[in-house]
C-alpha cells in the first residue's frame, strides 16, 4: 500500500484514524507519551506491530518535549511517560518490547545531555518504523510459498498495512502471493465488535484490487463444510513460548472450525511478537474492553438497556490447532516450546 499508516511529520507522529475508516480518511497528530497512549487506548491505532511503532514514537517524542528540563528531572519525566505508554493496552507484547527497546537505547546513551538521548531516541523510532516494513516483507515472502495459485484464503480482524508500519503480517502474506503472481482471493471475517475485518481489512483489499468476499463471524464455518476456503491467515498480538497465540476474539473458534475441515491455519507472527517470558496462553492477559461496543456501533445501538455484557477483545489458540507460524526467518510448522526458542538460537 501507498498509504502510511504512522508517519513522522514536522515533529509529530501522525496516524490514521482506525476508528472513522473506511467513511472517513484522516491523520491524527501526536506529540507526546501522553497523547500517543490515549490514541492506543481509544484504537486510532491498533495492531500489535503498529502499536510497537507507536510506542516508540511516543518515547521518543516524551523525550524531545522534555529535553530542555535538568537531567534528572528530564529522567524522572522520561520514566514516567514510559509508564503511561506500557498502561496503554496490556495484551499486545509489541507495546511491551518497543518500550523495552527505547529503554535499552536511553541506559545506552549513559550520561549524555538530554537533548542529545531525545534525538538517539528519535533516531530508534525511526528505526524500529522501518524495520517492521522489512520484516513484514520477509514474512509475507515466506508465507506467500504456502498458498497456491487460485487460494480462497479466510481472514480474522486486520492483519494487514494499517495493522503494521506498512505491508502487513497476515495481508502481508496475501499482498507477496499475488506480487509473485498468484491469484488469490480473500474472504474476511467482520471481526464483531469493533468490525476490524468489514471496516479495514476489505478497504485495504479493495484499494488494491485483490478479490475480497466480506461474511459475517458466524459464516465461516459454512463456507468451510462447502468447501469455499483453502487455507486461513491470521496475524497475531501475542505468542507464548509454547507456541500459544493470542489474537483478536473469534480466532480461537476459526481454528477449531478449520481442524474440523482439515484446512491449514497459519499465523503470520513476527519475533517481536513472541513473548518468551509466557509460559502458555493461560498467562496471557486479555484485554476487556468497553461494553459500549458489543451495545450497538457509533450512534446505532441495538441491545436492551440493562443487559449483561461481557467483552473480551481477544482469545488464545492452542498452539495444538497452529498449522504454522510464519516469521521473518521462515516458516514453523507444528509449533511447540523447543520450535519456538530455535527461533532465537
Amino acid at each position: 500500500m501507498n498509504v502510511e499508516t504512522l508517519r513522522y511529520r514536522n515533529g509529530k507522529l501522525e496516524m490514521i484514524d482506525q476508528r472513522v475508516l473506511p467513511a472517513h480518511f484522516e491523520y491524527l497528530p501526536y506529540d507526546s507519551a501522553q497523547s500517543v497512549a490515549e490514541g492506543i487506548r481509544a484504537m486510532v491505532v491498533r495492531g500489535a506491530p503498529a502499536i510497537g511503532c507507536a510506542a516508540a514514537y511516543g518515547a521518543a517524542l516524551e523525550a524531545v518535549r522534555l529535553q530542555a528540563l535538568p537531567c534528572a528531572e528530564f529522567a524522572a519525566e522520561l520514566a514516567q511517560g514510559l509508564a503511561v505508554l506500557a498502561a496503554s493496552r496490556p495484551t499486545a507484547v509489541n507495546l511491551f518490547w518497543a518500550i523495552e527497546r527505547m529503554r535499552r537505547v536511553w541506559r545506552e546513551c549513559g550520561a549524555a545531555a538530554p537533548a542529545e538521548v531525545a534525538q538517539r531516541l528519535l533516531e530508534e523510532a525511526h528505526e524500529v518504523l522501518a524495520e517492521d516494513i522489512r520484516i513484514n516483507r520477509a514474512m509475507g515472502a515466506h508465507g506467500a510459498v504456502l498458498l497456491a495459485d487460485g487460494a480462497r484464503v479466510l481472514t480474522h480482524c486486520n492483519a494487514g498495512a494499517l495493522a503494521t508500519a506498512g505491508w502487513g503480517t497476515a495481508l502481508g502474506v496475501i499482498r507477496s502471493a499475488v506480487e509473485a503472481g498468484k491469484k488469490i482471493s480473500v474472504i474476511s471475517d467482520e471481526t464483531r465488535p469493533f468490525l476490524q475485518g468489514a471496516r479495514l481489512t476489505a478497504w485495504e483489499m479493495v484499494q488494491e484490487k485483490i478479490p475480497v468476499t466480506l461474511i459475517t463471524d458466524n459464516m465461516a464455518g459454512h463456507l468451510m463444510a462447502h468447501g469455499e476456503v483453502d487455507a486461513v491467515v491470521v496475524g497475531t498480538d501475542r505468542v507464548a513460548a509454547n507456541g500459544d497465540v493470542a489474537n483478536k476474539i473469534g480466532t480461537y473458534m476459526v481454528a477449531v472450525l478449520a481442524r474440523r475441515h482439515n484446512i491449514p491455519f497459519y499465523v503470520a507472527c513476527p519475533l517481536s511478537t513472541i513473548d518468551r517470558n509466557i509460559a502458555s496462553g493461560a498467562e496471557i492477559p486479555i484485554e476487556e474492553r468497553d461494553a459500549a461496543e458489543v451495545k450497538g456501533f457509533r450512534d446505532c445501538q441495538w441491545a436492551a438497556p440493562g443487559v449483561n455484557i461481557r467483552n473480551p477483545a481477544f482469545d488464545v489458540t492452542p498452539a495444538e490447532l497452529v498449522t504454522g507460524l510464519i516469521t521473518e526467518k521462515g516458516v514453523v510448522l507444528q509449533p511447540d516450546r523447543a520450535k519456538v526458542a530455535a527461533l532465537f538460537g
